[in-house]
């Protein structure tokens, strides 16, 4: 059976085992920091249900990218396989998705995350304001923040993804059906692609509608 990863079929096994243990390391890391990104999400979340009487934060969910997914993305950027390139060159190791119920509470999360004095905002892609030719939305946040181990603090990156609950129902689905039925390959493509795009319009639309009838009923302040 053939290795996933290349790579590893031309180590020794001392290259492995030491190679198995730097990235294990680095995944650890990663995953402290979906930690501390979380916590600060759920403080404010805690304290806007406080303030406000609700909750801009439906969910949040977090991944760290397999050894598969990161070692085919270095491929593709043209960079090896070792932590060296997995910190400088990939940005979304460590993954955040932010599910907010209006659209406004996307900026006001956004705002608020990029407002604390220990987050450093590398860069910011907002897809909902300039969505991709697909029709995908989202608010793209790439941060470094300090995390707190034993031997000092150390800054990690990781991507944060905001959007409302309609994004990501259609950025989900979307995902099933164009990238795991292989639909590029069907003569009818470009026909599917419209209807998608049409659905990804429905949405927005409806999004928008949500948001105006928040802002008609007033009994929710704006954070």
């Amino acid at each position: 059976m053939e290795n996933e990863i290349p790579w590893l079929n031309s180590v020794s096994p001392e290259q492995f085992i030491q190679n198995t243990k730097k990235f294990n390391d680095l995944m650890m890391m990663y995953r402290c920091t979906v930690r501390e990104v979380r916590t600060k999400l759920e403080v404010l979340d805690d304290e806007f249900s406080a303030t406000y009487k609700r909750n801009p934060i439906s969910s949040i969910k977090s991944r760290i990218k397999s050894p598969v997914s990161i070692y085919n993305k270095l491929q593709k950027l043209g960079y090896e396989f070792n932590e060296e390139n997995i910190r400088t060159q990939l940005h979304d190791v460590a993954g955040i998705r932010v599910i907010c119920s209006f659209i406004n509470d996307i900026y006001s999360i956004a705002d608020l995350l990029a407002a604390q004095d220990d987050i450093t905002v590398v860069e910011i892609r907002d897809y909902i304001k300039n969505p991709k030719p697909n029709g995908y939305r989202s608010y793209h946040m790439i941060v470094d923040i300090p995390v707190f181990f034993s031997s000092g603090k150390t800054m990690m990156r990781a991507e944060i993804q905001i959007r409302t609950i309609g994004m990501d129902f259609w950025a989900s689905l979307e995902h099933q059906l164009r990238y795991k039925q292989g639909i590029e390959n069907l003569e009818n493509y470009d026909e599917i692609s419209s209807e998608l795009l049409e659905c990804a319009q429905t949405v927005i639309n409806t999004d928008n509608h949500m948001q105006r009838i928040k802002d008609m009923i007033g009994t929710f302040s704006d954070i």
